[in-house]
């Protein structure tokens, strides 16, 4: 604000533009009705501004220096300038910034800034700008109708039904979401990625995420202690993030992080000898093959030391399956098969060590690479009885958006819901309340 009036000679745009035309009444009643998005009107102060335009027009005839009329001219333009900069900020990108809320949020997010905070001052038509600032995708309508009626979703309280509507229409409108037609959508808490294009899903599955802080369900948005406040992810907890798809892996070596190695493979070699070799897995002692590793007493190794690496080969004991799909991104993830099929089965699938596990990799690889050589080169070499590692770059590159969804409404206009496996409503409820209709 100061920058735009300093270079502007600090002429009250909004007093000479908008205080005589009915427009600050239309701001006052927008901001009025700025519940039915579950935010408080008092946010944008709608009972002062009409009570210091008031005065200001009162004060015409008892103002009797030039000082004093600039004076007030000055309060009133800049109360009604910041009521509608954050208004407009507020229902344009969300009351809360993802990026200070959640250690392992990695998607690209518009926040407001000197050029969406400039439109206010150049407001031809006061309705009409009010208006286009409106949340109007048919997801967010879905989850504000159900919010406005009331609903009640299943095996859940009217409150905390009121909760889950009013964090997921939160994360509609923060600024995040992919602008291409066509990529691959995992949502954490449905377990589930889709494959979308032009607004449709055309291939969906299910999927394992990493194992998350709240999969017993014990906290809720209605019951939830103090230490959920903040975001504490588990080590293992999938990161959201928004990515490209460049190639993909057949037939992979899997290069066991050390975290692992020290608390999972270390301690089975230990209780069997054979285990390494049963599970395919080769180990390096300075950079070299340990021939046999059996012979080696794995009860006295040190973790702490780092002595050894273990690289698991490829074939039908390979954690990662017969197929990975790379993207770039700082958590060393990626989309993976698995070996381990039945877990599907499960309804909660929070169970991996970060990487997300595919239950239709093949199904996946034929959706970005389509029938073309390459998808034949991918579907032969995953059938290979000697299989050898084999590196496929996918043209064009497909995006991958990791998010944290746990209402929506389906293709069919159902709202779905789906629990807090994470805990990231909870943080996000517990930091926007103050913001909420009746909770200030």
């Amino acid at each position: 604000m100061s920058q735009y009036y300093a270079s502007n000679g600090y002429e009250p745009v909004f007093v000479l533009n908008h205080l005589w035309n009915g427009d600050v009444e239309t701001m006052v009643n927008y901001y009025r009705k700025v519940n039915e998005h579950g935010l408080d009107p008092k946010l944008f102060k709608p009972d002062h501004l009409t009570a210091m335009v008031s005065r200001f027009k009162a004060a015409k005839s008892s103002i009797k220096t030039t000082r004093e009329a600039y004076y007030a001219m000055a309060k009133l333009e800049i109360a009604l300038a910041n009521s509608l900069i954050n208004y407009s900020g507020d229902l344009q990108f969300g009351v809360m910034n993802p990026k200070k809320l959640y250690s392992r949020y990695f998607i690209k997010t518009a926040r407001p800034d000197s050029l969406s905070m400039g439109r206010v001052f150049h407001i031809e038509d006061m309705h009409a700008y009010l208006d286009s600032i409106q949340p109007k995708s048919p997801e967010y309508v879905a989850l504000k109708k159900a919010y406005l009626e009331g609903f009640v979703a299943n095996k859940m309280s009217k409150e905390e039904t009121r909760r889950i509507l009013l964090v997921n229409m939160e994360r509609l409108r923060w600024k995040n979401k992919p602008a291409e037609s066509r990529y691959v959508y995992v949502n954490i808490p449905d377990f589930h990625l889709d494959v979308i294009d032009s607004g449709k899903s055309v291939l969906g599955m299910k999927v394992f995420v990493g194992e998350g802080r709240n999969k017993q369900y014990l906290n809720s948005l209605e019951n939830y202690n103090d230490t959920c406040k903040e975001d504490k992810p588990f080590p293992h907890e999938t990161p959201l993030l928004y990515s490209v798809i460049h190639s993909v892996e057949v037939n992979p070596v899997w290069n066991i992080p050390r975290s692992i190695a020290t608390k999972e493979i270390i301690v089975q070699a230990a209780d069997d000898p054979y285990y390494l070799s049963n599970k395919g897995i080769n180990v390096y002692h300075n950079d070299k093959l340990v021939k046999d590793p059996e012979t080696i007493d794995w009860s006295k190794v040190d973790p702490r030391k780092d002595e050894y690496e273990f690289k698991q080969q490829p074939g039908e004991q390979n954690s990662l399956g017969k197929i990975k799909f790379l993207f770039d991104n700082r958590s060393s993830v990626y989309l993976h098969d698995t070996p381990a099929k039945d877990a599907f089965h499960y309804s909660m699938r929070a169970v991996s060590h970060g990487c997300v596990r595919l239950e239709k990799p093949l199904d996946l690889a034929h959706s970005l690479f389509r029938d073309t050589t390459r998808y034949n080169l991918i579907a032969k070499d995953m059938q290979e009885d000697d299989p050898s590692p084999q590196d496929i770059g996918l043209r064009p590159k497909v995006p991958v958006y990791i998010t944290y969804v746990t209402c929506w409404a389906d293709q069919d206009g159902k709202l779905q819901f789906r629990r807090d496996v994470y805990g990231q409503d909870i943080v996000l409820y517990d930091h926007m309340k103050k913001f909420l209709y009746g909770n200030m």
